[in-house]
Parts: structure tokens; C-alpha cells; sequence
């Protein structure tokens, strides 16, 4: 089992948004009339031949880090598939959110339509070092809960409506069996998958920096998906 460190090597906030997003775009269609692909933002896909799950991060990039690294690295591991939109300018890239039960981005839409269970990874401004596990699966739901738990990380045992990823056009959700799972991680515990706990754009993008509570996380989560 990892054994985290304590809360207080966390370090103080840089480059990460703190506050609640309100969309700009109301769409994929609106945001790519005015955002240029390759340049503010990036999407990546990878589908393993007979993949029945996906990790996905559409909140990915400089918005939500280290969303889609983890998403990734989990996909990659576990054969599973893998989406991220990934927001990518030198600043102000939460003007490219899109929340949840609006992202429509066809790539991603498409994957998600494809498999059987989703595991969605997001960053929340909640306090604490803790998980926030939501979604409609709730069997996957708390079995990842038990294995974080198991892991040494700390799940918190409620979630707020405004993080539960309950909604059917939760793109979570949008799967074959109508039910996902969402992960909220907050901020302290994200820096902590990171050495210095930074999450600077040349830092989460490369490998040798990520600690071993990184790899012991995306295990368990893992360990879950594989369980149901």
C-alpha cells in the first residue's frame, strides 16, 4: 500500500484554476470556430482493438492537470481506450471548457457511445487531499472507492450534486450501458502524482517526473475496472 505524505509537503497553488468555471461555448461546433486545433487545444484518441472500457479526460491539458496523463497512463495499462481534449494555450484555457452534459465533441462522443464502462477523470477546486467518486455505475463506482481506500487515498464519503456526475448526458454516462463513473480529484491531491508537486505543462507531460502515488493511483483504479 502507497503511504501518502503528509498534507502539509503540498505545495501552494500556481497555474491551476480555482474557481468554478461558467462555459463560454455552448458546443465542440461554437469552440472550434474560435479556438484553433494543434495551437489552444488538442484531442487524442487511442482504441485498442475489443476494448470494452475507456478512460477519458475531456477537461484535459493546462485546464484540469493532470487529467489526461492519468487517463493515459491508466488506458495504456489496463488495454483500455483512451480520449482527451486537451486545453493547450500558455493561458486562459478554461474559456475552452465545455461542462460535462454538454461536451459533444465528436471523437470523444463516439468513443464513449462505443464501450461498456467509462471512467471520466476530472480536477475539482474542492479543499483537502481527496477523490470524489460519482456516476451512474455505482457497482464500478464503489468498487474504485474501495480500491483507492484500500490504496491509502482518501475518498471522500460524500459528494456534493454539483460534482455527482449523475446526469444521463454526463458524457460519463453516455456509454452503452447508460452509466459511468466520474472522478473528482482535488487539487492537493493531484500535486501530490507529481515531483515538487508541480503541475507546469513541462512537468506532467513528462513521465520521469511522476511519483509513485501517480502509478499506485491509476493501479487501483485499475484493479477496480478490471474487477467488475
Amino acid at each position: 500500500m502507497y503511504e501518502p505524505a503528509p498534507s502539509s509537503d503540498v505545495a501552494a497553488p500556481s497555474r491551476v484554476h480555482t474557481r468554478r468555471v461558467v462555459d463560454r461555448y455552448r458546443d465542440y461546433a461554437e469552440l472550434a470556430t474560435h479556438e484553433t486545433e494543434g495551437v489552444d487545444y488538442r484531442r487524442l484518441r487511442r482504441v485498442p482493438q475489443r476494448t470494452t472500457a475507456a478512460h477519458i479526460a475531456i477537461h484535459g491539458g493546462m485546464f484540469e492537470p493532470p487529467t489526461s496523463q492519468l487517463a493515459d497512463h491508466a488506458a495504456a495499462t489496463g488495454e483500455w481506450a483512451y480520449y482527451a481534449f486537451e486545453a493547450i494555450k500558455p493561458g486562459g484555457n478554461e474559456d475552452m471548457h465545455i461542462t460535462s452534459v454538454r461536451f459533444d465533441e465528436p471523437q470523444g462522443s463516439e468513443l464513449a457511445a462505443s464501450v461498456e464502462r467509462i471512467v471520466a477523470w476530472h480536477g475539482t477546486i474542492e479543499p483537502g487531499v481527496r477523490t470524489f467518486v460519482g456516476g451512474r455505475d455505482t457497482v464500478l463506482a464503489d468498487r474504485i472507492a474501495h480500491e483507492l481506500r484500500s490504496a491509502g487515498f482518501a475518498v471522500a464519503t460524500h459528494v456534493p450534486r454539483h460534482l455527482a456526475g449523475t446526469n444521463p448526458r454526463n458524457i460519463a454516462n453516455r456509454n452503452r450501458r447508460g452509466r459511468g463513473v466520474q472522478l473528482e480529484i482535488t487539487e492537493g491531491q493531484r500535486r501530490r502524482f507529481f515531483a515538487g508537486a508541480n503541475l507546469e505543462r513541462s512537468t506532467i507531460e513528462s513521465p520521469e517526473n511522476r511519483t509513485a502515488e501517480f502509478y499506485a493511483y491509476t493501479a487501483a483504479v485499475n484493479r477496480a475496472l478490471h474487477a467488475v
